[in-house]
């Protein structure tokens, strides 16, 4: 089954250096540059976090059962986990 994906051409006024890294990225990915800010505009815009992940971030910024951790015994903390 073959998908077509539709694009609109479009233009944007970039800095010249982003324009130049832009470049330099792609070529070092073999890849156009149209497709390399295609790729890193996707990730940018797509990238949601699961329901764990949300709740895990929302508990962390209520400070909800949190724990001080000792840095003396880093170590021994995470061979807890």
């Amino acid at each position: 089954m073959e998908t077509t994906i539709t694009r609109t051409q479009t233009a944007f006024r970039l800095s010249t250096e982003l324009l130049k890294r832009l470049k330099t990225e792609a070529r070092k990915q073999n890849r156009s540059l149209n497709n390399f800010v295609e790729s890193v505009l996707m990730d940018a815009v797509y990238r949601t976090p699961n329901a764990q992940t949300m709740a895990a971030v929302k508990e962390a910024r209520e400070d909800k059962n949190l724990e001080t951790i000792n840095l003396d015994n880093l170590e021994g903390f995470i061979e807890s986990l």
